[in-house]
């Protein structure tokens, strides 16, 4: 008996192992804040020891994490292929590969997106902070840009025109609504309108902007609330997926084998097969619901 304690105990310790990475892939943050990419993509010195080389050394660490994280599927594959004696999880595992990336790249995006309407909330206010102080418009845009905005992200592609177009006094509700083509940025649409306005009618530039900031902020606070209220059922789905993996342990606890049966036997591989699509099916439906009730 003592010689089957390890046979029994390795199970266990690879079902744990797939249940900590399918919570991590479910239910996890993301692991390189946008920040932190800007600061590996930016530019400037750094002294050799400081405090900037350490930070960036940690975040260069965090990046590989990341891009090592979508290969998580193909691992466990690999660990519950030479526990069972069998190829299938690592075939599976190998097919999960390209849809974990794909669900860390939209996680991704989405996160880019708050990230730059965040931005944009900023921006309407620090511009109406440099007006209130005194500045010209150009000027005002200008500052609070290169205060708000610390790379790629806020306006997006169209940041360098933008910058350019209130420096020289160009078209800035032009490259404000260019700007604002960018995702989570729709509020530069808002700005470009009012830019227009006091530049056509001269009605007052930070009283608009205020309003516009008033507006915005105020649709970032319903979409958090929202966000907060369907957390709860987000994580009843992530612990609703994970079940089947503790039926596995404890069927491993209880003595039997069920990582053989499932993976060795005709009907093991039927209700393997009908309990992936319905899982499948299952975190769909999940998925859809929160979506619809997002929208």
């Amino acid at each position: 008996m003592s010689a089957g304690a390890p046979v029994v105990s390795a199970p266990v310790f690879a079902a744990a192992l797939c249940a900590g990475a399918a919570a991590w892939l479910l239910a996890g943050g993301d692991p390189v804040p946008r920040r932190a990419r800007l600061m590996l993509a930016g530019a400037g010195p750094v002294v050799p020891g400081g405090p900037e080389a350490r930070e960036r050394l940690a975040v260069a660490v965090r990046v590989g994490v990341a891009r090592w994280r979508e290969w998580g599927a193909l691992a466990v594959g690999l660990v519950l292929a030479v526990l069972g004696g069998s190829v299938i999880p690592l075939v599976v595992g190998a097919v999960a590969v390209p849809l974990v990336r794909r669900l860390l790249r939209v996680r991704q995006r989405a996160r880019a997106r708050e990230a730059r309407a965040a931005e944009v909330v900023a921006l309407c206010g620090a511009v109406v902070g440099e007006l209130r102080s005194g500045a010209q418009p150009g000027q005002a845009l200008t500052a609070a840009m290169r205060r708000t905005v610390s790379g790629p992200g806020g306006p997006g592609a169209a940041e360098t025109g933008l910058l350019a177009a209130a420096a020289f006094g160009g078209d800035v509700a032009g490259a404000l609504r260019l700007a604002a083509r960018e995702p989570g940025a729709e509020g530069l649409a808002g700005m470009a309108a009012c830019w227009r306005v006091s530049v056509d009618g001269g009605a007052g530039l930070a009283a608009g902007l205020e309003r516009l900031e008033g507006a915005l902020r105020a649709e970032r606070d319903r979409e958090e609330s929202m966000r907060a209220e369907l957390a709860g059922a987000r994580s009843t789905a992530v612990v609703l997926a994970l079940l089947p993996l503790v039926g596995l342990l404890m069927g491993t606890g209880l003595g039997a084998d069920p990582l053989w049966v499932l993976l060795h036997t005709p009907l093991g591989l039927g209700c393997l097969v009908a309990g992936g699509v319905l899982e499948a099916l299952g975190l769909l439906w999940c998925r859809r619901l929160m979506r619809t009730g997002e929208r």
